[in-house]
């Protein structure tokens, strides 16, 4: 009887040992039909997304990199957008906030433009911008960013032959326009362009393709843990490693409430902010939407401690209880997301057909 009961034990032991959790093993590292499964995943799409409503086109996008580094979109010229998404940086800047044009800091910080051809709405920490076509405006008009009114902005491109005739090859129905230059051409065109901003193949890229050799071991180990025991892949999902959501990850406090802005009387929605791309994130400190966080280990203390408890947190923070080589490995496998290095749009030719990522 005893012995009966003492094998009964170890087997319980040893299912109990075993029992999935979040999809990976709950001792030691995942197992290899289910690490691929998660792998695959996590695959780079084959092309990237242009909406209907503004195809791609190279003069469409060349005139929209054109913009994007020019400070004429800036009422006193001192001003572009690569101001502060600038390309060495990830296409985003080093500072905790973004800076105004008077040297003060904005409420969040300057979000990365990369990958963002796949988050097609509500863009933005709080998703104030319903696409990226309507986001252009919103810094190019405030008086506290470029300050540049859109009457003035047209006239000033107007009277610039290089940017009519670059609107006229740009947008074939105002071929015989005398004042081609309008909004909702440089939305466009900016968008066309950032569509383009795409990070490069990485190390976990290589190993998603078969490359067993491609990432380390603790990066392998922290894949298994954002899969599994830390679930970071319940927000950070898909190619670009974001849900393109909100969530109350438990950081903000007082009136620093995020999608909740918009939606009042939401709790889920209070507190939330956009779950930014991990791609390149090891290159792009300081990390969090108001820059609270300086490096990864922070960052990953932050979600170890599981965030303030209260109704709006999401259900997937809590104290994690990660022991010191799982935080190490959590951050090999971010590493192992940062692609060779700047070789976007800003430094290579525009494509004539839709380029592939």
């Amino acid at each position: 009887m005893v012995t009966r009961l003492a094998g009964a034990a170890a087997a319980l032991t040893f299912i109990l040992g075993t029992i999935v959790i979040g999809g990976a093993w709950a001792v030691g590292s995942a197992s290899e039909p289910d690490r691929a499964a998660r792998l695959a995943e996590f695959r780079r799409p084959d092309a990237i997304p242009f909406p209907e409503a503004n195809p791609y086109s190279q003069a469409k996008a060349e005139l929209g990199r054109a913009l994007f580094f020019d400070p004429i979109l800036s009422r006193d010229e001192g001003r572009a957008c690569a101001t502060c998404h600038v390309p060495s940086l990830d296409w985003t800047d080093d500072q905790p906030r973004a800076m105004r044009n008077d040297d003060a800091p904005m409420a969040v910080r300057t979000p990365t433009l990369v990958d963002i051809a796949w988050i097609e709405r509500s863009l933005g920490w709080d998703g104030r911008f319903r696409d990226l076509e309507s986001v252009a405006y919103v810094p190019i008009t405030a008086p506290a960013n470029m300050d540049m009114p859109e009457a003035l902005l047209n006239e000033r491109l107007n009277a610039v032959p290089r940017y009519v005739e670059a609107f006229r090859r740009a947008f074939p129905e105002a071929a015989d326009e005398a004042r081609p230059v309008t909004r909702s051409r440089i939305e466009q065109a900016l968008a066309t362009f950032q569509r383009l901003i795409v990070a490069g193949p990485a190390r976990f890229d290589a190993w998603v393709a078969g490359e067993p050799g491609a990432v380390s071991p603790a990066a392998k180990r922290g894949f298994d843990l954002f899969t599994g025991k830390a679930g970071c892949d319940s927000c950070h999902s898909g190619h670009s490693f974001t849900d393109g959501s909100f969530h109350d990850i438990g950081t903000a406090s007082g009136d620093d409430i995020g999608r909740g802005r918009f939606f009042p009387t939401s709790t889920a929605l209070r507190y939330a902010f956009k779950t930014p791309t991990l791609r390149n994130v090891a290159r792009r400190p300081p990390y969090m939407h108001d820059g609270a966080a300086r490096t990864l280990a922070e960052v990953v203390e932050i979600y170890d401690r599981g965030g303030i408890d209260r109704p709006s947190r999401s259900r997937d923070i809590r104290p994690l209880g990660l022991t010191a080589r799982e935080k190490a490995d959590l951050i090999a496998f971010m590493e192992s997301l940062s692609d060779a290095g700047a070789d976007g749009p800003a430094h290579k030719p525009i494509p004539a057909e839709p380029p592939r990522p």
